[in-house]
């Protein structure tokens, strides 16, 4: 496992280190597909500002948002039996279905990270423990989606700072020892702060600057962003902000993120090399 000293550097150690060459760099289509919604929402185990637990309310917030992807923080319990907390039924409805991560029958994600979409095809699916002084995880799901391939990350770092670090260096090796293809990350990452003292510089050398993001926490009035939607190639992922409405602000303590998701034809095909990595690499 690489050590915090990682993202000093860039991927190139980690795919020598693999046995992965460097890619190159190919420009991209000008020819791209329709936008795809994708949000991330820590939903507090369904426990809203009003202490009530309803995830018919969650699911009505997600309905708001109307994605094509969602990473959800939080939908299973936390302690003993990690069963999901989440209304299947009212996703449905809604048009979306989990993924598969759970290794529990009555589950809906893996260290509570849970992924929805509306229209896709898993390829893989990868559960990451991850490193540090609290039990958390993350999932990585390739999927096969109409505009193409996508490489989606769904995470909930840890509160210490020296722990998101190494959660952090953790997420990189995982991408590393797969193929390049369109990457987004999303999920409550914890860390509000930018620059030199920021956790998320570890995610820098791939992603690109984590500067500041919306605000989501606390959801009735927003003053720090913890949740993040990141994406590679620069330039993939826009329009990033928050889902602020009367029943956002009740259902959980964390406001949802919304962004929008352009994938280019060329850098989405099956086998394609993506432009930037060779800056990343």
């Amino acid at each position: 496992m690489p050590g915090p000293e990682t993202p000093q550097g860039s991927l190139a150690a980690l795919r020598q280190a693999h046995g992965i060459p460097a890619l190159p760099a190919v420009p991209p289509d000008p020819v791209s597909q329709a936008p795809v919604t994708v949000a991330s929402y820590n939903v507090h185990k369904c426990v809203g500002t009003d202490r009530r637990f309803d995830p018919a309310r969650i699911a009505r917030v997600i309905g708001e948002i109307a994605p094509d992807i969602i990473a959800i923080q939080e939908a299973d319990r936390r302690f003993g039996r990690r069963t999901g907390l989440l209304d299947t039924a009212a996703l449905q409805e809604a048009g979306l279905k989990l993924l598969p991560i759970s290794r529990l029958p009555d589950g809906h994600g893996w260290h509570g990270n849970a992924l929805a979409v509306r229209a896709g095809t898993p390829l893989s699916l990868q559960r990451i423990a991850l490193p540090g002084a609290e039990p958390r995880g993350a999932v990585i799901a390739e999927l096969e989606l109409p505009a193409g391939k996508l490489r989606v990350i769904a995470a909930h770092f840890g509160l210490l700072r020296r722990c998101r670090t190494r959660q952090g260096a953790a997420i990189l090796e995982a991408i590393a020892q797969g193929e390049a293809m369109p990457t987004l990350m999303m999920g409550d990452l914890n860390e509000w702060r930018p620059g030199r003292r920021s956790s998320l510089r570890v995610l820098e050398s791939f992603f690109g600057p984590a500067g500041f993001g919306p605000a989501s926490f606390p959801a009735r009035m927003p003053v720090f962003a913890l949740d993040r939607i990141l994406g590679w190639p620069q330039g993939v992922v826009s329009e990033v902000r928050v889902h602020d409405t009367p029943l956002a602000r009740t259902a959980s303590d964390h406001l949802p993120l919304k962004a929008k998701l352009v994938l280019h034809a060329r850098a989405a095909g099956q086998g394609a090399a993506i432009p930037g990595v060779q800056a990343a690499a």
